[in-house]
């Protein structure tokens, strides 16, 4: 069997490119894909209206609240507090935390509302630049269900031990530097965490605080609040009067009423802090997602796997693959690296159709989005490029793949249906809220790439993808889907030199 050079693979690759360029079915599956991606996208943009009630009445929604690194937050809570000049701090025992939750109404029309409090439900120690919101914060507290946390900046969550009842916390300030500590008897404490507030000013507000997130219901919260008792309390380099705000809170459309107050309530050296709301990222009600627009990309891919299987399948049928060069029946290119050819070609053009379609309806739609008023949530131009970069990888791995599983099972409507079942059918069920699991485990997981709002652990969100739900990070869901290509591609290869090193023995 002769060598095989580059200047021959160059060769063999040109020939593949020019088959497949010279058969319109192929090119127009492509051309398919882009505008059932496209279409999709711009309709979802252009059909979207977002309307909001404010203190105005109802009209459009307010731009997102963006934090220090530019995420959009949440940042809405009850706060009791006084300004500390340089150095100081706080300790106090959250001796009870209970609530109210919202559950869906056992009888139409009548408030299901009871006694609880839902598991990021926030009662602790704060210290912040100031009252405006998005400024830097630093704060410690204890959660409904997880435990003791450090958290600052809205993004950033540490957490600390496991406790659920009484506990005892302390919040310190030197300079930029805030840290955060907890103990079950005020007596020994154990450090949460350490953060550097940058910039910090010289006289900042510290204080108590509670807040509570909505019950999830779906992809929408209903009402949940929190009330914590607050004792044992000691200032260090405050000695103020406390005062009290609402933070973040929304007026009813009245423009004077204030829509679930909270409040507090001195009594006997205690302060009973009643707030709702949230101080973290705001993934959901931050506004509209750029991967929204690509919603429409898991049916787009279906032009492609077809292309890409017909494309191997063609010519199988025809004899043209699986005959090795020198075999006694005709000179070709060894069947393995036809293989390898024909994968390199239909991931390229793949590649290329799904740059085409993510590159149009990415911008494009969330300009739409943005004409129309809608609050749309902040995404960095290195986020931006990841998602349409990503989703051509992502369209490229699915080509691979399918062309993989066709030289494996060497039917057409097999491998289409294969291949439509590993990449479309788990996308689609996660997109309804239906086995969000099979995104971590079949190569539909490669769709985390065009996450454009990423998922935090202190933040709980409906487990689907409209509701911006991916089971893995972006990087590591689109290698996934690499892998399954290779593995795919890689045992046809295996296959078809097996075949062809037992037709050349033949005698």
């Amino acid at each position: 069997m002769s060598a095989f050079t580059p200047h021959r693979s160059g060769q063999l690759l040109r020939a593949e490119w020019t088959k497949f360029r010279s058969a319109p079915r192929w090119v127009l599956a492509m051309a398919a894909s882009v505008l059932v991606t496209v279409s999709l996208g711009l309709l979802i943009a252009g059909g979207t209206r977002s309307t909001c009630v404010t203190g105005k009445g109802e009209g459009p929604c307010p731009a997102p609240l963006v934090g220090p690194d530019g995420t959009a937050v949440k940042d809405k809570y009850y706060f009791v507090h006084q300004p500390l000049t340089g150095n100081g701090g706080i300790t106090a025992r959250v001796s009870d935390m209970t609530g109210q939750i919202r559950l869906p109404d056992a009888v139409p029309g009548v408030r299901n509302v009871k006694k609880g409090v839902v598991p990021w439900a926030k009662a602790g120690l704060l210290v912040r630049q100031s009252l405006k919101h998005g400024t830097p914060y630093a704060a410690v507290m204890l959660t409904g269900e997880h435990g003791v946390r450090m958290q600052h900046n809205f993004t950033h969550d540490v957490p600390g031990g496991p406790h659920h009842g009484p506990q005892w916390l302390r919040l310190t300030r030197s300079g930029d530097t805030i840290t955060g500590y907890e103990s079950d008897d005020g007596q020994t404490w154990t450090e949460v965490s350490t953060v550097k507030l940058t910039g910090l000013p010289e006289t900042v507000e510290i204080g108590l605080f509670t807040t509570s997130p909505g019950a999830l219901w779906g992809m929408a919260q209903a009402f949940a609040q929190a009330t914590a008792t607050f004792d044992q309390i000691k200032l260090q380099g405050a000695n103020g009067p406390w005062r009290r705000d609402d933070v973040g809170v929304v007026m009813e459309s009245d423009g004077k009423t204030p829509h679930h107050p909270g409040g507090v309530v001195e009594s006997g050296g205690k302060l009973i802090v009643t707030g709702g709301g949230d101080i973290g990222p705001a993934t959901m009600e931050g506004g509209l997602r750029a991967d929204l627009m690509l919603v429409g990309g898991a049916l787009g891919l279906i032009p492609v796997l077809v292309a890409a299987v017909t494309f191997f399948t063609a010519e199988h049928r025809r004899g043209l693959i699986g005959v090795s060069r020198g075999a006694g029946r005709g000179a070709g290119p060894h069947p393995a690296r036809l293989l390898v050819a024909k994968a390199a070609v239909v991931g390229a053009v793949a590649f290329v159709a799904g740059l085409v379609a993510s590159g149009a309806v990415v911008p494009l739609g969330l300009a739409i989005l943005r004409a129309n008023q809608n609050p749309i949530q902040p995404i960095t131009l290195g986020t931006e490029l990841r998602v349409i970069a990503g989703y051509a990888a992502l369209s490229a791995a699915a080509a691979v793949l399918a062309l993989g599983l066709a030289a494996l099972v060497r039917r057409s409507i097999v491998a289409i249906g294969l291949a439509i079942a590993l990449v479309v059918v788990p996308y689609l069920l996660a997109a309804a809220g239906l086995a969000p699991w099979l995104l971590m485990i079949t190569p539909a997981a490669g769709f985390a790439i065009t996450q454009s709002v990423p998922t935090f652990a202190h933040v709980d969100v409906d487990q689907s993808l409209i509701g911006g739900y991916y089971s893995l990070p972006p990087w590591a869901g689109l290698s996934v889907t690499c892998g399954y290509a290779v593995l795919a591609l890689g045992a046809a290869v295996a296959v078809h030199r097996r075949k062809a090193s037992h037709e050349v023995a033949l005698p």
